[in-house]
């Protein structure tokens, strides 16, 4: 199994492989709607990695033989701000893509907005395995290169979930939970983590 950055060419297969890991997952779900509901998620995540993803942070993919991507991990990166303008094209496809969930979405964010820093950190915006290639540390092995990124620069990774098992599995690669809110009529809770600078790309502490 090879983990490298991806380029253009992978967008639409990178997209598939978080889509299917997403599927059924407590923010997608209640962020976007049930019609076409995976066919929104790959638009979603081809616009998330295209447009942003690629440009200004970084987008590995553990790939099989066949160069095929089975895991996919999203970096967005303290030393590549996001245009505004950027972020308001990618609002307003949001908007499209999300459906009647789109109000849920805003509100969600808006719940969420508490939970974040200003400080300079590395983002983990996505990361997910095809679902007939997990349980077999695919997860990890695609987040090593992002975290020794983020260790070589010396500022803290940050993510969100909304998932107790995802907790767990960041808890394991160095992650702290530093709070959590539950989204408002009937959301998901979601839980923000934080990764220290100075542990090794597992996570663990350097000798």
């Amino acid at each position: 199994m090879q983990v490298r950055r991806i380029g253009p060419e992978l967008v639409e297969a990178a997209a598939d492989v978080l889509a299917d890991a997403f599927e059924g997952y407590a923010w997608t779900t209640w962020t976007v709607a049930a019609d076409r509901h995976r066919e929104r998620l790959a638009a979603l995540f081809t616009l998330t990695i295209g447009t942003v993803g690629l440009p200004y942070g970084d987008v590995w993919a553990a790939l099989d033989a066949d160069g095929r991507p089975a895991a996919v991990a999203v970096w967005m990166r303290p030393d590549r701000p996001v245009p505004d303008e950027v972020w308001a094209a990618v609002a307003a496809r949001d908007a499209e893509l999300a459906g009647d969930r789109y109000p849920d979405m805003v509100a969600a964010e808006a719940a969420c907005a508490a939970l974040r820093s200003a400080e300079p950190a590395f983002l983990l915006a996505s990361v997910g395995v095809r679902r007939d290639r997990q349980g077999r540390g695919l997860g990890g092995q695609v987040l090593r290169p992002g975290l020794a990124e983020q260790d070589r620069a010396g500022v803290p990774a940050v993510l969100e979930t909304s998932s107790p098992a995802n907790v767990r599995f960041y808890e394991r690669v160095g992650f702290a939970v530093t709070g959590s809110v539950e989204v408002p009529g009937g959301g998901p809770t979601v839980w923000a983590m934080r990764r220290p600078p100075g542990g090794d790309a597992t996570g663990g502490p350097r000798a």
